[in-house]
């Protein structure tokens, strides 16, 4: 060892020994003083640490139940060709009461207790916004070019058919699955609402997971997605208004909507498509944060229209351009967290709030499968019938209407609301959130059977020609 070595080691030692001194001096005098009497915290107030630190600990064990089933149930459904959002939707309905709560409630009420419900709702919906700011990212306006008025027509038809339909159906369910307290406009609006759904995030999975974002076909599905859940939301507006004898705020609700919409493709995009190529000149952290704070303001903004807050999301993220820099390092940083903690906390709330055990009789599930016949004929034969009329092949209008038959969990916000307003009972809840798995569970076999994705994610028929892949 080293002279400067010895006398380092000495000095440290020096100053250990000094700060032990000088503590047991400041002890000596602390111990002379006099302290007021103990702060007697309220009831409220130590009822409220107390369930704060419970919670964060349940919250915790729940999300890493939800990862780990998730990823697992991913993984082998990805071995039967599905996407592995399926496997994280199956885990939050094995999570929750249909499954774990029946055959182990003691593990159910210890892991998904109804105290951790709240909070694992808002980091679902936290991931959920994130996902839709990075779905916008991955769209790029350009395959779209042409296509605006085929795809708001073909996303209104995919809207009315199954509305109309619904509504139909209403006259078969109401005076079996509701009470006469319910009047039958509103039930009837809010049957042929939940109809009308696409689950905009789901989709949006599933043609992520089979490279189909980047294609042209992708691209019209998710923009359809989009107008489809807009106009829905904006519906579900009017609907509650009538059934809170508020219908004339619903009218505001839309007119703020589409000035949202406006505003953010004629204001906001041309500043971020400047903003954006300065920070790929000279990149800085500063960059992603006024980013992220743009993705809060959005979602806050649209939240507060009344519309949702994952479309404020989706806006932004489509208005930055998608082959910046800036747009590739925003995904880099988000893309992990985002699909492998967040948005798995989306299905298991979802899951918790999902109780099949309901469908008690063969009559319950009969019913059940001719809801899942009607919805899938509105919304597959609305698509369809709309694309041909605007020029799509006949495998493209088909796989777009399997496409929007997607109606996943973004349905199963509709149905609560539904349910928490006592529009539809528990029986017709659990009906119509069956309806949406299958619907969902559907979407990949039968795109695989029609061929509607290459290996490479490249649709047949509408990028048949070589010049349209890039």
């Amino acid at each position: 060892m080293t002279t400067r070595s010895v006398k380092g080691l000495a000095a440290a030692g020096a100053l250990l020994l000094s700060a032990i001194a000088i503590f047991f001096v400041i002890q000596r005098v602390g111990n002379s003083l006099e302290a007021p009497n103990p702060f007697t915290p309220s009831p409220a107030h130590a009822a409220a640490a107390a369930a704060g630190s419970d919670t964060l600990w349940h919250l915790l064990l729940a999300l890493t139940a939800v990862v780990i089933v998730g990823r697992i149930l991913g993984r082998l459904f990805a071995r039967i060709h599905q996407p592995a959002v399926i496997g994280e939707v199956i885990a939050g309905i094995l999570l929750g009461p249909s499954l774990l709560g029946q055959i182990f409630p003691e593990a159910y009420a210890y892991i998904l207790p109804g105290t951790v419900a709240p909070f694992l709702g808002v980091v679902a919906q936290l991931g959920v916004i994130l996902y839709m700011f990075l779905i916008g990212l991955e769209l790029n306006p350009d395959r779209l070019r042409g296509q605006v008025p085929a795809t708001v027509v073909t996303s209104h038809a995919s809207i009315v058919a199954p509305f109309v339909l619904g509504s139909v159906l209403s006259l078969y369910l109401y005076p079996r699955f509701s009470t006469n307290d319910v009047p039958f406009t509103n039930f009837a609006l809010f049957i042929g609402i939940a109809m009308s759904i696409t689950a905009f995030p789901v989709l949006a999975r599933i043609l992520a997971e089979r490279n189909m974002l980047r294609t042209r076909l992708g691209a019209v599905a998710i923009t359809c997605a989009a107008i489809d859940d807009v106009t829905a939301w904006c519906l579900l507006a009017f609907v509650v208004g009538v059934v809170q004898a508020k219908a004339a705020g619903a009218l505001l609700i839309a007119m703020m909507t589409v000035g949202f919409i406006g505003f953010m493709y004629f204001v906001v995009r041309p500043i971020v498509a400047r903003k954006a190529g300065a920070w790929d000149r000279n990149p800085t952290p500063g960059g992603i944060a006024v980013a992220l704070v743009g993705v809060l303001l959005s979602a806050l903004t649209t939240e507060a229209i009344g519309v949702h807050a994952v479309f404020g999301a989706f806006m932004l993220g489509a208005v930055i351009p998608h082959d910046s820099m800036l747009a590739r390092s925003l995904k880099d940083s988000l893309e992990h967290v985002v699909t492998i903690l967040l948005l798995p906390a989306f299905f298991a709330f979802t899951g918790m709030r999902t109780e099949i055990g309901l469908l008690s009789s063969w009559y319950q599930w009969a019913v059940c499968g001719l809801i899942i016949m009607v919805a899938v004929a509105g919304k597959f034969g609305g698509t369809l019938v709309a694309a041909r009329a605007t020029g799509l092949g006949w495998r493209d209008a088909t796989a777009l209407g399997v496409l929007m038959n997607t109606r996943g969990l973004m349905e199963l916000i509709v149905l609560n609301i539904g349910l928490d307003l006592g529009v539809i009972s528990p029986t017709l809840f659990t009906m119509m959130v069956v309806m949406a798995l299958v619907t969902t569970l559907a979407t990949t076999p039968v795109l695989q059977i029609l061929g509607a994705a290459g290996q490479e994610g490249i649709p047949l028929g509408l990028l048949s020609r070589p010049s349209d892949v890039t």
